[in-house]
């Protein structure tokens, strides 16, 4: 099944495998990479992210870091509506050891170059590492064509795979010998039943697994996997756009006017398949489209509305029907009905 995910994202079927979250493969291939360049260059201390990543990305860097020290997290300030491309590739320096970041952002949608970024990467001899939970089936991905080295990504959101459903990662092929996964286990010895006490890791991508895959949760991922390369991710993507420039040209007539910004990029070929719109009432907008409208956004602090678009079974009629529900909670503040105390996230 990493074989197959590889169609999707663009890698070969030895670079992938499914294991873990992605939180933990993070964390392996994070510590993994700086390993690496401590070896080999230590005067690269350096590790660059957004201050638009996904929290627990960079707090899996902040542990990283604590557990091997002699490296920095630099966060850099970035719009992630236009231009955070060429604000990650200015940050790049000499002392740079590792580009970390979340492909599409999982709030504004923004999609990074990611060719470019590796490139600038790769010029000051850095790594780069990407997260693709939010791209993975839903927008093309290439990470061949791009040299990138490392990228993790879940299998629950745009893969269907459902709550819990086991993550990815991928290593470049050319660094598998180079690199060890920090959290050695019996999966990724070299022989798994001979039970040697000294560890040896395995060839290739299969030093990345740990411990005993979860085999219900495998089965579950495949037929959305099927599904997505049936469909084909050129032509999901076509449909996408198509949907969220639907979506936009919604908001603008109906939902702009009731207060509601446009929180994602307006250029499609920086926007992934959601589309976050901003009101002071998100929240509590949220749920009452919730519990009383049947339309299921989800709140992103402190003010977004992401609407998730499927291309596999989302319809243009779903979208609109979506936009006329949010626009009918507004103009009859039915939102006033809701209590967003206590409540953080939907």
């Amino acid at each position: 099944m990493g074989a197959k995910i590889g169609r999707i994202i663009g890698a070969q079927p030895q670079e992938i495998v499914i294991a873990d979250s992605t939180s933990v493969n993070l964390f392996k291939l994070v510590t993994a990479a700086l390993r690496l360049q401590q070896a080999n260059w230590p005067d690269k201390t350096v590790i660059i992210t957004d201050n638009g990543n996904f929290p627990s990305d960079i707090y899996i860097l902040q542990g990283a870091l604590d557990l091997l020290g002699g490296f920095t997290l630099k966060i850099v300030p970035v719009d992630l509506l236009v231009g955070a491309t060429e604000a990650i590739v200015a940050a790049i320096d000499e002392r740079t050891a590792l580009v970390a970041l979340s492909h599409t952002a999982f709030k504004s949608g923004y999609v990074y170059d990611m060719a470019q970024v590796t490139a600038a990467a790769h010029a000051a001899g850095a790594l780069a590492l990407w997260d693709l939970s939010h791209s993975v089936g839903a927008i093309p991905v290439d990470l061949n064509g791009a040299s990138a080295d490392f990228a993790v990504g879940c299998t629950y959101k745009y893969v269907n795979g459902g709550p819990g459903a086991p993550a990815f990662l991928f290593v470049r092929e050319a660094l598998h010998e180079r690199v060890r996964n920090p959290v050695s286990g019996w999966f990724g010895q070299q022989e798994m039943f001979a039970f040697d006490l000294d560890y040896a890791p395995a060839a290739g991508i299969g030093r990345f697994l740990t411990g005993t895959p979860p085999l219900l949760s495998l089965a579950a991922i495949e037929p959305g996997i099927d599904l997505l390369l049936e469909a084909d991710m050129s032509r999901l993507r076509a449909k996408s756009v198509q949907q969220t420039e639907f979506l936009i040209a919604l908001w603008r007539d109906l939902l702009a006017p009731l207060g509601f910004t446009l929180n994602s990029p307006v250029d499609a070929t920086r926007r992934g398949s959601h589309v976050s719109l901003g009101h002071a009432e998100a929240l509590r907008i949220d749920l009452a489209l919730i519990e009383a409208m049947n339309v299921l956004p989800d709140f992103r602090a402190p003010d977004n509305l992401r609407l998730g678009i499927a291309p596999l079974y989302t319809s243009f009629g779903d979208v609109y029907q979506a936009v006329l529900r949010m626009k009918r909670v507004v103009d009859e503040r039915l939102y006033e009905s809701f209590s967003a105390e206590g409540i953080a996230v939907t």
